[in-house]
């Protein structure tokens, strides 16, 4: 599987196969194979990147095939502040430029008795219930703005696109945080705090 004296297609048909695999091994459920439960041992880096826009690269050239895309996102794994593809037998260093995700799409479910819960959908198709476990966390940006970030799974992260972000500042709210007046989005009854409410006001 890192083998980078491959060619591309050579290469991408060996990953492929090896991630075909791990995706029917015992224990997969909903298309996710139980990639924490593996220590294989470390085989090296490959020439693989996952770009800040969601763009997959393999030997720098981008991956076209978004089937191809969400299987191998399904054997990705994170230890530390690094990004491994990983299977029974193997894992391989793959570099990550921001987060592995992206959050293109958020919906928005009442159920009735008046809780919010936003629901976002990744690149990789992935549904994601905003809740306890599954946090929003606002980042500083680099133009001065805030980039949120969704947690999708085993400290896997979602980037949220700016335009479901202006999304989420619409739908902001004032709550009392430990002592502090904070400004923030609410969903599946949790509160998931942006900035400093006054800081908020200032800026407005």
């Amino acid at each position: 599987m890192a083998n980078q004296g491959q060619s591309t297609n050579q290469g991408l048909e060996g990953l492929t196969a090896a991630a075909k695999s791990a995706a029917n091994a015992e224990g997969a459920k909903k298309g996710l194979p139980p990639v924490h439960l593996w220590n294989p041992p470390f085989c090296g880096d490959l020439d693989m990147r996952i770009a800040s826009d969601g763009t997959w690269f393999y030997m720098g050239t981008p991956i076209g095939r978004p089937a191809l895309v969400r299987l191998f996102s399904t054997i990705l794994k994170r230890e530390g502040d690094k990004h491994f593809l990983v299977t029974p037998v193997e894992k391989v260093g793959i570099r990550v430029d921001d987060a592995p995700f992206l959050a293109v799409e958020m919906l928005k479910h009442n159920d009735g008795e008046g809780i919010l819960l936003l629901r976002f959908r990744t690149n990789v198709d992935d549904w994601v219930d905003c809740d306890a476990a599954h946090r929003l966390r606002f980042e500083p940006a680099a133009d001065g703005g805030l980039t949120p970030y969704l947690h999708v799974r085993a400290d896997l992260w979602a980037k949220v696109t700016r335009a479901l972000y202006y999304d989420l500042v619409d739908m902001g709210a004032e709550r009392m945080v430990d002592g502090q007046e904070m400004f923030g989005v609410e969903s599946a009854g949790e509160f998931f705090a942006m900035a400093d409410a006054e800081q908020v006001r200032a800026a407005l």
